[in-house]
């Protein structure tokens, strides 16, 4: 049987197109869930930076575990270079070279720690130096670490490991220090040398390191080298703890602390300011102990830093009253340990304990005037903060005093704190406001003092009087959306413009241009564009050094919108033009970095969908020049959707809700709610599979198949557990009435506020079929008086004016404690429980879990408390997070899909057979 040539093609076309309707379910098909398999390899963008010119862009491309890469791309063009393992990477001010450090193989590294080898026998970091112009590598091993002057061509210091580890001795004999410019191959090598510090124009290098003695043995010494001369000078022979070197922008000046009187293991020294300028032979001390200007009793603070001004005509270093050695004389088998609280103590024993070295090390800021040889102390103990203003020369400086208010933060959370000015010729001190809760800070050009007060709710300045700038301001500069029973924040401040001219700050969308002297009436910088279309702006401070915003050149905003989350860039004149759109969609832009010299712009763009990717941008071109996780492409992934609904309070709410990849609103799907307090801007933000710490693995779950929903939730003071019933309940039952999700199979999880509220929502609900809370608050009663063990507060500010947000102590709305507290209504829980709570948790005190479960375990309800010994609120350790990211999926997937349960869940594991099984099988 023949066929016409016609008929031929018809069958050929039919079957073309059978196949091509069965493609692309066959390609979805070969597809596969993720696992716990993929996350060591799971890639994302590290450390980014365009060199000046913006010709050029280096970027660290780096894994969950494993060896990273550094990649070296031109802004145009498709030259590369990949640079494994590469770090820290930094260009030359002349933009001809990038210099970076090289990590050992991972493997490596960790087989040394599994052999526990000393760590000169461990693998070492190496230096990469690379020629732009031919992508040529020049690589040095076993170098600790490198230093380049930030103004100057093509200077380097390169400090290498000792060579020999038989010398080693209890005193720091150094290492060589390489010096030279790159393309010269004239290098100077310097031993012995254990510190050093570049000038920021380059032209003097300070080193401390050994020097031989005419005698037997070495001495710590300081030199000079000039490098224009390339002439050495030792400015500085013998003493000990030669520490914090600074050296004037014009490279004239250096300054130093050091003690040089006592043996290496005395008991008690006291450490000297040194000051060395070119021309004079060796240093010569400023002050110590005995010099005129020194309070009597106070010394030179070994633990102070030490800078210039920018004039150089000042020099700042910090002093300390003089401790008395610690009485060794008592064994310590004979030695008393105690401690006393005290109420009149301005913190608890346990802060003060937490803060001791901080303590220890405190000291306060004086000055050394050079024009007129004399010592100015600037704090004390009154006045503990000290801010220098313009650059440390201007004519004031700014002090800051809560000393008598500190105790009020244990139940407020923070200190009250009165401002004052002070005399920087006469240290004379000024007060100009009293208690303010945030911190004032000094223009660029030292002629203003500011801030925010938020009892206020205004910004004042201060020149010659204090001035409330804001008043005039229509709209409200601090949070609209607050709902904690203390003062709004504000939402902050862009910059100053050039000469002190004006103040830009935000309102909750846009823009405002503030008088300093208050009264000029205030300009709207951004035209209003912002709230007439909901869009959030926000200054990109295009040079991270420049002090003042330039008036003259236009600005870079950052934008989001509100009803839809798609971000973008734009630009504005302040000369009254409106924001100009650059780009604008759905995705989010992070992480923006600016050419110092040139208009290139390189940013992150990514959303649930799309793996984070490094972009640049010149003028109107965009190129996407990075490509991560193409091996997401192989997994089931998922979609993001914003979803709006009415809570049970009867306001609207946003949430994110996030379906699995070939989502069939005619099948039904398990659902997982989790939630913190709001987080629906966070849309487009890409959530890359990995062991988790605490949280939901939401990319993870997705791809298996599961719906994720996270709603955002407001709070009415006094009833934080009802509010977060009445959005978390209410969007899950609005999200099961649009389709595809089963109302027998959802499940919740939260952790330390998030695992508070889950804990709170299935004592007034049957709603879930499973929970997961980790370190949960169960007993509001028992944790108010505890302590954060992580920084030694007290708690109860948390509770009377902060996330837990009663507003009140206990003993004024004691049942408003119990109906807030899950541990009161264990008795109507019908939900399988799972806690974590860590022993080490210093957040939420472990006991908060304990007292869960064993109430919930005396009722007979089902419930497993997960204790990872010495970890903390958030687990820390990567093989921990892996154990939690499987023990999540298998609870879920046993009570929200039937899969088969584990030992762990069905029988436990008892401590006898802690470390021969996990339960996990």
């Amino acid at each position: 049987m023949y066929l016409t040539f016609s008929y031929q093609f018809a069958i050929m076309r039919s079957i073309l197109i059978v196949l091509l309707t069965i493609l692309p379910v066959c390609a979805f098909a070969q597809k596969k869930p993720l696992d716990h398999s993929v996350y060591d390899a799971w890639e994302s963008i590290g450390e980014r930076r365009l060199s000046d010119n913006g010709q050029w862009l280096a970027y660290a491309k780096t894994v969950q575990e494993g060896d990273a890469e550094m990649v070296i791309r031109a802004t145009s063009g498709d030259r590369q270079l990949v640079v494994p393992r590469g770090y820290n990477a930094q260009f030359t001010a002349d933009n001809r070279y990038v210099v970076m450090m090289i990590r050992p193989i991972y493997a490596d590294v960790r087989e040394a720690r599994i052999r526990k080898k000393k760590p000169e026998e461990s693998p070492r970091d190496s230096l990469c130096i690379v020629d732009l112009a031919t992508l040529a590598t020049t690589r040095r091993p076993s170098v600790r670490a490198y230093g380049m002057p930030v103004d100057a061509n093509g200077l380097l210091a390169v400090h290498l490991f000792p060579q020999d580890s038989s010398r080693r001795t209890d005193v720091d004999e150094g290492s060589d220090l390489i010096v030279g410019r790159l393309g010269d191959s004239t290098l100077r090598v310097f031993d012995r040398v254990s510190e050093f510090k570049w000038s920021r124009n380059g032209r003097i290098l300070v080193m401390e390191g050994r020097q031989a003695k005419a005698t037997k043995g070495s001495v710590n010494g300081v030199m000079v080298y000039r490098t224009r001369e390339g002439k050495l000078d030792t400015i500085a022979r013998g003493g000990n703890e030669f520490s914090h070197f600074a050296v004037d922008s014009n490279a004239y000046q250096v300054a130093f602390t050091a003690e040089r009187d006592s043996g290496a293991r005395a008991p008690q020294k006291f450490h000297k300011l040194w000051y060395w300028k070119n021309g004079m032979d060796s240093a010569v001390m400023l002050a110590d102990k005995n010099t005129q200007g020194m309070r009597l009793g106070w010394t030179v603070s070994e633990f102070s830093d030490v800078r210039f001004s920018d004039s150089g005509e000042r020099l700042f270093f910090g002093t300390a009253p003089i401790r008395s050695p610690r009485d060794t004389s008592v064994p310590e088998i004979d030695q008393v340990k105690l401690d006393i609280w005290h109420y009149k103590d301005d913190y608890l024993q346990t802060q003060q304990l937490y803060d001791l070295n901080r303590e220890l090390r405190r000291n306060y800021l004086a000055m050394y005037d050079l024009n007129f040889s004399r010592i100015l102390q600037v704090g004390n103990e009154n006045i503990r903060e000290v801010i220098t203003t313009d650059g440390g020369d201007g004519p004031y400086f700014i002090g800051v005093c809560d000393t008598g208010r500190r105790v009020q933060s244990q139940w407020t959370g923070e200190s009250m704190r009165d401002v004052y000015v002070i005399n920087a010729r006469t240290g004379a001190a000024k007060l100009i406001r009293k208690n303010i809760t945030s911190f004032p800070q000094a223009s660029p050009g030292g002629k203003y003092v500011y801030w925010y007060d938020e009892e206020a709710r205004a910004y004042f300045t201060f020149r010659d009087s204090v001035r409330n700038i804001s008043r005039k301001v229509p709209q409200k500069l601090y949070d609209e959306d607050h709902d904690s029973p203390n003062t709004p924040p504000a939402y902050g401040i862009a910059k100053w413009t050039r000469d002190d001219a004006a103040l830009l700050v935000y309102d909750r969308y846009d823009m405002w241009q503030l008088d300093p002297e208050g009264t000029r009436a205030p300009v709207q910088a951004t035209g209003g564009q912002g709230r007439m279309t909901r869009t959030r702006f926000r200054y990109v401070a295009a040079d991270a050094e420049a002090k003042y915003i330039d008036p003259d050149k236009d600005l870079l905003l950052r934008a989001q919108r509100e009803d839809n989350k798609h971000m973008g860039l734009y630009t504005l004149s302040l000369s009254g033009r409106m924001p100009v759109k650059v780009m604008e969609g759905p995705y989010a832009i992070k992480n923006i970095t600016t050419a110092k010299h040139s208009p290139v712009l390189a940013y992150t763009r990514e959303s649930f969908a799309s793996p984070t990717d490094l972009y640049v941008r010149d003028g109107a071109v965009e190129r996407k020049v990075s490509a991560t996780n193409p091996q997401q492409s192989r997994y089931t992934w998922g979609t993001a959707e914003l979803v709006n609904w009415k809570a049970y309070d009867g306001r609207m709410s946003q949430g994110i809700l996030f379906r699995p990849e070939g989502f069939d609103p005619a099948r039904t799907y398990p659902m997982i709610c989790y939630f913190y307090e709001r987080d629906s801007d966070s849309l487009f933000v890409y959530r890359p599979p990995s062991p988790v710490r605490s949280r939901i693995d939401i990319s993870f779950f997705v791809s298996r198949g599961y719906v994720i929903f996270l709603p955002d939730i407001h709070y009415r003071t006094g009833y934080p557990g009802r509010s977060a019933y009445d959005y978390v309940v209410s969007g899950a039952r609005a999200m099961v009435r649009k389709g595809g999700i089963d109302s027998t199979r959802i499940g919740i999880q939260g952790q330390s506020w998030g695992g508070y509220q889950a804990a709170h929502i299935i004592t007034r609900t049957p709603l879930f079929a499973a929970a997961w809370a980790g370190a949960p608050v169960a007993n509001m009663t028992s944790a108010y008086g505890g302590i954060r063990w992580e920084s030694g507060v007290n708690r109860q500010f948390q509770y009377e004016k902060t996330q837990s947000r009663i507003g009140a102590t206990l003993w004024e709305k004691r049942d408003l404690y119990i109906e807030n507290s899950p541990l009161f209504h264990v008795p109507a829980i019908r939900t399988p429980l799972v806690i974590m709570s860590n022993d080490n948790d210093g957040a939420v005190p472990w006991y908060q879990g304990i007292e869960m479960f064993t109430a919930m375990r005396r009722l007979g309800k089902k419930v497993w408390l997960l204790n990872y010994n010495g970890e903390e609120h958030n687990l820390v350790q990567r093989k921990n997070k892996k154990d939690l990211s499987v023990r999540e999926q298998q609870y879920f997937d046993w009570l929200l899909k039937g899969e088969k349960p584990p030992v762990w869940l069905t029988d436990g594991v008892p401590a006898t057979e802690k470390g021969r099984t996990l339960g996990l099988n």
